[in-house]
């Protein structure tokens, strides 16, 4: 009867135990902080960043009066294996945005992009456009490296890039595949650098709903966000180091628990 009761209490521990460990498991534990927001959650629109690669294509009716604005380099194109000459096609200007965040735009020289989102870049141009040409064009303005990545604790670590501008933390998390069984879901870093290169470290806690009203939510391009691995993965990992004491320690728990079994029968 003793030995039945000592195995029941470890087995209610162990259940204890899990019960512990699922609560720091699912995301977003809390939904109705979200749901009994009360203010309005404005609309992400990313800002145009130092080291951004523009592309910007300027269009009228009049295709002439647009080339000029719109400048072609020539790129090569994928070649057979066989020892045959390449040739090459235009490709789109592309406009690196340098720490001052200013592009060299043909005709109208330097413009102060940084800082502005693609809307507001667009606008501006379009408005330095006006004297040389009939009627308003149509300006896009896109983002070409807008990437983030995703270390640590994901099935699939790596660089992602976004087509759309905008991504959240969850999305990111999806691509690389979501967390393993040892990611730490309530202290995950997201690492940051502003226009300015001041770097931070935010830590987000995955577990709370109230993340979505977070400012961090959305992650900006080159933003780097690291999942902890957690105890047992550190354990784990130093297992190499460690066997040998495990053995004898797994040893001499059973030894002893044949003997508790031979007095307690």
């Amino acid at each position: 009867m003793k030995f039945k009761a000592f195995t029941l209490i470890l087995v209610l521990l162990a259940g204890l135990s899990g019960c512990t460990s699922y609560k720091n498991v699912p995301y977003l534990q809390d939904p109705e902080t979200v749901n009994q927001y009360g203010k309005e959650i404005p609309l992400y629109d990313a800002k145009i960043m130092p080291k951004d690669l523009l592309s910007i294509t300027v269009n009228t009716t009049d295709p002439q009066a647009a080339a000029p604005f719109n400048l072609t380099v020539q790129t090569p194109m994928n070649a057979a294996i066989t020892n045959i000459n390449t040739t090459t096609q235009p490709t789109l200007q592309q406009y690196l945005v340098n720490n001052d965040g200013e592009i060299d735009f043909p005709v109208l020289g330097r413009l102060k992009v940084g800082g502005l989102t693609k809307n507001q870049a667009e606008d501006l141009i379009r408005e330095g456009l006006k004297p040389y040409l009939k009627e308003a064009p149509i300006v896009t303005v896109r983002m070409a490296n807008y990437k983030i990545s995703v270390l640590g604790e994901v099935n699939r670590p790596g660089t992602f890039t976004v087509s759309n501008e905008k991504v959240n933390v969850l999305e990111a998390l999806a691509m690389a595949g979501d967390m393993t069984v040892y990611g730490v879901r309530d202290n995950v870093k997201l690492i940051r650098e502003d226009a300015t290169g001041k770097r931070e470290i935010m830590l987000l806690d995955l577990t709370k709903s109230d993340l979505i009203l977070s400012p961090y939510f959305y992650l900006q391009q080159n933003d780097i966000l690291y999942v902890t691995p957690n105890k047992t993965k550190a354990k784990n990992s130093d297992i190499g180091n460690t066997t040998t004491t495990v053995i004898s320690a797994t040893s001499i728990l059973v030894s002893i628990a044949s003997l508790l079994v031979n007095i307690l029968r």
